[in-house]
């Protein structure tokens, strides 16, 4: 990998994946959980507007109306619609959005990169940029300072795998072989698995409005990634790479 395409990697690190973590846990830290998710995830549509106005897709009705179930669907799912006394704190609805803008980011140019790159290449390099950032935002005698247990550091170190390099390593394996709107639908099944595996081993209530945004979640998973007329090309993609 060149030097250039290093530091663009770093530079999604830093912009994406640090942005969208910090930006969605200092919105729950200030507003609810499910308003953080529900601005969040319309991170399908800020994809799908970019993508039809730089001319990569077709603003079909199929993909219209799978975007707007999917947020739909997920504003079902977490209990957001219905619900009485939500509070909307500007602050934390302000931070869900950059959220979801960085989720944005790392989707569309983390597909132009893949398009020239490994994977694992893209993740590292990706990682590393983090990790930098990271080091000089929260240095090291900032966390030696906290004083974490043994079972803390373990708890972190588990986490950091199973929520962060895990997930992110599938979801560009994904992303390698579908365009950007696609993927970025699909990964609002996410809230979905959640809900479900809490009423399955946590014996949570699962409301008919639940199983309603479940139910539209699936079907827009299901109907975004029906072929369009005009497939994404190789072509296709290497404009995105150098816009």
């Amino acid at each position: 990998m060149s030097a250039g395409d290093a530091l663009r990697c770093m530079a999604l690190g830093v912009l994406g994946v640090a942005g969208a973590n910090f930006f969605y846990y200092y919105a729950i830290s200030v507003t609810s959980v499910s308003v953080a998710i529900i601005v969040q995830y319309t991170a399908p549509v800020w994809v799908l507007l970019y993508m039809v106005s730089r001319g990569y897709e077709k603003a079909t009705f199929p993909r219209i109306l799978a975007v707007a179930a999917a947020v739909l669907g997920i504003a079902l799912v977490i209990g957001i619609v219905g619900e009485h006394g939500v509070q909307l704190v500007w602050k934390g609805v302000a931070a869900s959005l950059l959220a979801a803008f960085s989720f944005c980011f790392y989707t569309v140019y983390g597909r132009k990169l893949l398009g020239s790159h490994d994977r694992w290449q893209v993740i590292a390099y990706a990682l590393l940029g983090t990790s930098l950032f990271w080091i000089v935002v929260n240095p090291p005698w900032k966390i030696a300072a906290a004083h974490y247990s043994r079972e803390q550091w373990i708890f972190l170190s588990v986490f950091a795998f199973t929520s962060m390099l895990i997930p992110f390593s599938f979801y560009y394996a994904g992303l390698r072989h579908l365009d950007p709107t696609r993927t970025i639908v699909t990964s609002c099944l996410e809230p979905v698995f959640t809900i479900l595996i809490a009423a399955t081993f946590l014996q949570e209530h699962l409301g008919w409005l639940q199983v309603l945004g479940i139910v539209l979640v699936l079907a827009a998973t299901v109907v975004v990634q029906a072929p369009q007329a005009a497939p994404v090309t190789a072509n296709r993609i290497e404009q995105i790479a150098e816009s």
